[in-house]
């Protein structure tokens, strides 16, 4: 008898036309005759309501980043810079597409432990804020704005003494290749004063993909407490503080929803009791699976059916080379269940237990693990939910020479 596991929780909203799962009002099975599989499919409304949700439950003022390395594809990005207040990089590459989808250099953050000449080169050109990570890369900053004859603008990002507890991935903590321990920061900004350039203040990030409002609202606070200190022992306050993000999605089951109301009332009211030296800075959260993450499905043709020592298998066209988080490949310990659906069978109850598999020679190519689902046939169509982050560009899409999967934005 095969236990059958459950499968993570499908994002409230999605609809069924004639039985079938629709995305942006179009049925899966015309976007796939239209597009092909494997395929993602962005929706644009469910980006808009996450954003509004969003700005509803936070506080007044407080800018709310998008971090493109969540879903760079050109269109969402295009979108999410209409969207949000600010645009946070993570390589050059990414500082040319944010700069094409018409991204303000001044709205645009760079972050990463191991940017290179050239990368400091183009970002103090283009004018935009330098989260520095190390003195080192402070002095090749202060250096290469000089020959250039451009004030670059810097932050400093800090690797902060305490972790986001319940993070799916800690940023901060202990010895972290992320941002200048605590020590180095004071004499690290002043520095920059020194040398006339243009201190743009602190970046300090704990961790991500956390689901407890508690959590967030602890790291919060004293992410503002370190921020104090920090400005207090320069003697100059920040023109900004990046506050992180952290924000989580439910991907397996039993997750739920982050009470996002809680965390906005928390974060007013720790806002309004800012220390003097603080009073004048502006602040930002910054978010990047939390925006896109359940705007986004990938769905996969089944191309075989074939059962293996009792148990059901169901192989897709797709697989872990388009979707590694969901294989369970992408730093999960525990391999757990995606939300998943027999999209063209959208509306019909479970009625067997199944494997669906991908298509690459490899067992680590799952997409669920003996799932209940509606008994499903080749040329069904598989739906993989919370796929809009993470997904086309943190997965191996060139592996066994398979390609990329195409990706949409529809409404």
């Amino acid at each position: 008898m095969i236990k059958t596991k459950a499968t993570g929780p499908i994002p409230a909203g999605y609809d069924a036309i004639d039985g079938e799962l629709a995305i942006g009002g179009q049925k899966c099975s015309a976007l796939i005759a239209e597009n092909g599989s494997p395929l993602f499919v962005y929706s644009k409304s469910r980006l808009d309501d996450r954003m509004a949700q969003l700005r509803a439950a936070m506080p007044d003022g407080l800018d709310l980043h998008y971090a493109m390395k969540a879903n760079p594809f050109p269109p969402v990005l295009r979108h999410m810079v209409a969207l949000a207040d600010g645009i946070d990089i993570a390589s050059g590459g990414e500082l040319q597409m944010a700069l094409e989808a018409g991204a303000a250099p001044e709205h645009i953050s760079f972050a990463g432990p191991g940017k290179r000449e050239e990368e400091l080169e183009q970002a103090i050109q283009a004018g935009v804020t330098i989260n520095i990570e190390s003195p080192g890369e402070c002095d090749r900053a202060l250096k290469i704005g000089e020959r250039l004859g451009k004030k670059p603008r810097l932050a400093i990002r800090v690797n902060p003494d305490f972790d986001l507890k319940g993070s799916g991935m800690k940023m901060g903590g202990g010895a972290k290749p992320f941002g200048m321990d605590i020590e180095l920061v004071a004499p690290t900004a002043k520095k920059i004063l020194d040398a006339g350039a243009d201190w743009r203040g602190f970046h300090i990030f704990a961790g991500s993909q956390a689901l407890s409002a508690d959590a967030i609202i602890d790291t919060q606070a004293q992410t503002l407490d370190l921020a104090a200190r920090l400005a207090t022992e320069i003697g100059q306050a920040p023109a900004h503080v990046n506050l992180g993000g952290g924000f989580g999605i439910p991907y397996f089951p039993g997750d739920e929803q982050l009470d996002i109301a809680k965390v906005g009332a928390a974060l007013g009211d720790q806002l309004a009791q800012l220390p003097k030296i603080l009073s004048a800075t502006q602040f930002a959260i910054e978010l990047g699976r939390y925006l896109v993450g359940e705007a986004g499905v990938y769905l996969t043709r089944i191309v075989d059916r074939k059962q293996s020592q009792g148990q059901i298998f169901l192989v897709t066209d797709g697989g872990l080379h388009h979707q590694l988080a969901a294989s369970g490949n992408f730093g999960t310990v525990v391999r757990r269940n995606y939300p998943a659906a027999i999209a063209s069978r959208f509306s019909e109850e479970p009625a067997e237990t199944v494997s669906i598999v991908g298509c690459l020679c490899t067992p680590l190519d799952r997409l669920s693990d003996n799932a209940a689902m509606p008994e499903a046939s080749v040329g069904d169509i598989v739906a993989i939910f919370c796929a809009g982050a993470y997904g086309a560009t943190a997965s191996p899409a060139n592996f066994l020479g398979q390609g990329p999967a195409t990706e949409l934005l529809v409404d």
